[in-house]
């Protein structure tokens, strides 16, 4: 199995949108609450390993293909496939100068940070919005013993705002008493 390592400052900011998860509260077909661990972070150093990297400069896209997974702290992501476009002109994304635009990821979406966890078919961050976004037929978010499943999560990065929709029916919310912070 080969694989290649890509460390640059724009995929930094990549993977700091990519991470983390959450814990939020809830109601009927749609939950809205604050997600402050999905902030961006800039400060630590980034990990990406996959299979394969295509870079295409030309079309201005970096594909990782297969087991890929990206790391920065205590923060891990996984997905069959990575997709990443990136804006600037003569930039390349192996030499750290680029911005990044947007990110796609496919084949089963797992992030885990910590004790908070979520999976999900696909996933896109948008840079220029800050928003991301999980998808599928069931989204599941869980920390310790709580857990939340609906069909969409969107996460506004700079305020850690999130939004769970429901699959045609409702959210569904498990949550433990016991997990309660004690005060």
């Amino acid at each position: 199995m080969t694989y290649r390592r890509f460390h640059t400052t724009a995929a930094s900011v990549i993977a700091a949108g990519l991470m983390s998860c959450l814990a939020f509260t809830a109601h009927a077909q749609t939950t809205s609450s604050s997600m402050e661990g999905l902030k961006l972070s800039k400060d630590e150093p980034i990990q990406i390993q996959s299979d394969q990297l295509e870079i295409k400069d030309q079309e201005k896209k970096a594909y990782f293909t297969g087991n890929v997974q990206v790391v920065q702290g205590t923060t891990t992501m996984k997905a069959g496939k990575m997709t990443v476009l990136y804006t600037g002109q003569g930039a390349s994304v192996t030499s750290g100068a680029t911005d990044i635009d947007k990110i796609f990821l496919e084949d089963t979406v797992f992030l885990n940070s910590g004790t908070q966890q979520a999976t999900a078919e696909k996933g896109q961050f948008d840079m220029a919005s800050q928003t991301f976004v999980l998808e599928g037929k069931q989204v599941v978010l869980s920390q310790g013993p709580n857990v939340f499943k609906g069909c969409r999560l969107t996460v506004q990065m700079a305020t850690g705002q999130a939004k769970l929709d429901a699959c045609g029916g409702r959210v569904e919310i498990m949550l433990d008493p016991k997990s309660r912070p004690k005060q």
